[in-house]
């Protein structure tokens, strides 16, 4: 055919499933896909979750982010590799292994490719080989891994020539954490050593703007302030609760515990950490008191109180300050608050370890330049190296492309028994019928009210493995057995195509007609459905008017015991078997009429007449059933899931029972027949015997076809005489006279 640019390529087209489908033969027909009428297009986009495909190379071509494939992306991952490989007939290989002679030298990005698989077999050792796989790049780490400089812009400290510069890229990564180099070793990027030496400047700037009104004890100022921090809050919880006894003294009692509390310790075994004596005040409460800080003081602060004395009042207050008072307190705090202060404003803690010394000495050499230098150097390589990221997305399109393109342009693998399309997530075993057409679902609900069009008997499970705490849900297409015996909350196994096998539940089902099969038997199962609903409902009935009687007889003054039933004798007995005759009799007229409408056809048009009965009550159904099957499309199951299907995805009888198949005895398998579990029907096996053949001689007496072997008192049309027949004697014609014969002498 012609395509609408005007190129005269020849497309070959293949008919499946009623639906003509371009046929991927060569790397031409991959190569001239640009050409090729979008309409004609099996597909149009699908998803990139969900599909059983190597998810590194739908994430090489989802170029724009969005979660799906589209006809442009594949155009353009076509034209990107059709400019590298001297042909794009390999793909259809779809082998993870790429000859080095495939690779173009005509085109400069074919030459780059080459230089860059050369490299990669050389620094794996493998120099002299003449193909590169995928197992080659797939692990970067090895690849470089006796380089120091590969273009990933991070070096290790092993990268540099000397020590000193060995040593602030590790001090680096002991400050600020490491970027893992290309070659698997931790490293630093430039990001990280500015913010090294940045950090290490602006802790030399703060620790410069201390002076004597921070520092008021110099070093000690810090253990000073940590003293007090300790007991802060202890500290003004007690001159608040003096301010409140000053306010008023019936205050003093309660805000120093009352005995009840005290009472409540009594029973515990005490020590001086216990934290309910912690809630206690620091002190004895009482107006305007001093806080004594010697003795007098909760056991469970005494410490503290002694270490913030040591440490705070003493060097600030003097030696001799043996209590302290609120306007003691509040000046202490004064005093301490520039330091607060300062610590509060504290830069480059980060690199505060090193000391002030190292940093200054690192801030003023040539530190920061070597490690830059190095940096540079390392991403001067990165145009270079590049390449390999190039050379791992040439092979994993080399491997996968044409089964993507053989799942979207066309869907040869969904209607290839030996292939397994992409969208098809495994196999779900559940009552005897494995259905292998499943799909991967993320709202069961939203896709139903999508999938319905299909016209398919679809079941959604939730599949769930206990060990591994997963959960998934599926969507199985039906296409073989019954429907009926499906049902929410059923249980089943489902494997999916890794071989991990799954707890299946279904959640959701969508019916609809599932086989021609079904469709005979649907008739036939509904009928007897009626039968035994109307039994129970009319034996239902009986049993509760009984109960009622029963209950009125009880309830009922004066009631006696209800006797026995007795047997029937006479009139009862004879109603009985009236009741019983007539009841035979009907059975008789009925089959008697259907032998007598037969009894003079020959075997061939009574078997017709039977198998006319069957399609008489079975017809419809098969009909109806069998143009629903006609009309089954995977497309709205695919839509549903997210592709942008193009066309109609017919599922045919034949491919349907390829999709389901039911369970079936092995070749040459030996069956015991003889279940020594069965229940023992004999009994009503003969009963039912004897009344069917009862039956059929009544019948076939009725009919009057027994009466040739039976005497003529048992015979149901005996024989009648033969009409009288008038005979009429013959008209006597006179004879003319004989003359005398002479005598003999």
């Amino acid at each position: 055919m012609k395509t609408q640019s005007g190129s005269a390529h020849t497309w070959k087209f293949f008919r499946t499933g009623g639906l003509d489908q371009v046929l991927l033969r060569n790397g031409a027909d991959i190569a001239h896909l640009a050409e090729l009428d979008q309409k004609l297009w099996t597909a149009l986009s699908c998803p990139t979750k969900g599909l059983r495909f190597d998810p590194k190379t739908l994430e090489l071509l989802d170029t724009d982010k969005d979660g799906r494939i589209r006809v442009p992306e594949l155009l353009a991952a076509i034209a990107w590799t059709a400019a590298r490989l001297t042909s794009l007939d390999p793909l259809l290989d779809r082998s993870e292994t790429l000859r080095l002679a495939s690779l173009s030298s005509a085109t400069p990005e074919g030459q780059a490719l080459l230089a860059n698989a050369k490299r990669i077999l050389a620094n794996l050792g493998k120099g002299a080989a003449e193909s590169i796989s995928l197992a080659n790049v797939a692990d970067t780490a090895q690849i470089f891994a006796n380089t120091h400089f590969n273009g990933d812009g991070i070096v290790p400290a092993d990268a540099a020539g000397d020590a000193p510069t060995r040593q602030v890229i590790a001090e680096i990564i002991a400050a600020f954490g490491a970027e893992t180099d290309r070659s698997g070793k931790p490293g630093v990027n430039q990001a990280k050593t500015d913010a090294f030496f940045a950090a290490a400047a602006a802790y030399l700037d703060w620790t410069r703007r201390a002076d004597a009104a921070i520092l008021p004890l110099g070093e000690k100022t810090a253990a000073a302030d940590a003293a007090l921090a300790a007991v802060r809050a202890k500290l003004d919880d007690y001159f608040t609760r003096c301010r409140l006894a000053a306010f008023d003294p019936r205050a003093a009692a309660p805000l120093s515990r009352t005995d009840a509390d005290f009472a409540a310790l009594a029973n515990l075994e005490l020590t001086d950490g216990l934290p309910a004596i912690a809630a206690f005040p620091l002190s004895r409460i009482a107006a305007g008191r001093d806080l004594p800080l010697l003795d007098g003081v909760n056991p469970y602060w005494s410490a503290a109180v002694a270490a913030f004395t040591a440490a705070t009042v003493a060097p600030l207050l003097g030696a001799d300050c043996t209590v302290l008072s609120a306007a003691d307190w509040q000046t202490l705090k004064a005093k301490l608050a520039p330091f607060e202060a300062w610590t509060a404003a504290k830069a480059g803690g980060e690199v505060a370890g090193l000391g002030t010394d190292r940093l200054a000495a690192l801030v003023a050499g040539t530190a920061r330049a070597d490690v830059t230098a190095l940096i540079a150097k390392d991403a001067a390589l990165e145009a270079e190296n590049a390449q390999i990221a190039e050379v791992e997305k040439l092979l994993r399109y080399h491997a996968h492309l044409a089964t993507l393109l053989n799942n979207f342009v066309n869907m040869a693998r969904l209607y290839d028994p030996k292939a397994c399309a992409i969208f098809r997530v495994g196999t779900l075993y559940m009552d005897a019928r494995a259905s292998s057409l499943c799909f991967h679902v993320d709202d069961a609900a939203a896709h139903a009210g999508l999938a319905a069009a299909s016209k398919c008997c679809l079941a959604y499970c939730q599949i769930t493995r206990p060990g591994a705490k997963e959960t998934r849900t599926i969507c199985a297409t039906i296409t073989a057995g019954f429907s009926h015996t499906l049902w929410v909350g059923r249980n089943g196994i489902f494997y999916d195509l890794d071989g991990k096998d799954w707890d299946a539940t279904i959640v959701k089902m969508v019916d609809n007609s599932i086989s021609i099969k079904e469709a005979f038997w649907d008739p036939w199962r509904k009928l007897a459905a009626m039968i035994s609903g109307q039994v129970r409902k009319v034996l239902a009935a009986k049993q509760d008017a009984a109960l009622v009687n029963a209950a009125k007889k009880i309830e009922a003054p004066g009631a006696v015991p209800a006797e026995a039933p007795k047997k029937m004798e006479g009139a009862a007995l004879a109603s009985t078997a009236a009741a019983l005759g007539i009841a035979v009799g009907l059975i008789s007229t009925a089959v008697g009429g259907v032998v007598s409408a037969v009894a003079g056809l020959p075997l061939w048009k009574t078997a017709l007449g039977i198998v006319f009965l069957l399609l008489l009550v079975s017809g419809p159904s098969m009909i109806l059933t069998w143009f629903k099957l006609r009309a089954r499309d995977v497309a709205p199951i695919l839509n549903a899931c997210g592709w942008a299907i193009n066309r109609r995805l017919h599922l045919s009888l034949k491919l349907g029972r390829l999709f389901t198949t039911e369970a079936t005895l092995p070749a040459h398998s030996e069956r015991q027949l003889k279940d020594p579990f069965a229940d023992d029907n004999s009994v009503r096996n003969a009963v039912i015997l004897l009344a069917l053949a009862v039956a059929v001689v009544a019948a076939l007496w009725l009919a009057g076809l027994l009466d040739c072997a039976l005497p003529r008192m048992l015979k149901h049309r005996p024989p009648q005489p033969p009409p009288a027949v008038n005979v009429v004697a013959p008209a006597v014609q006179a004879t003319p006279a004989v003359p005398a014969t002479p005598a003999t002498k």
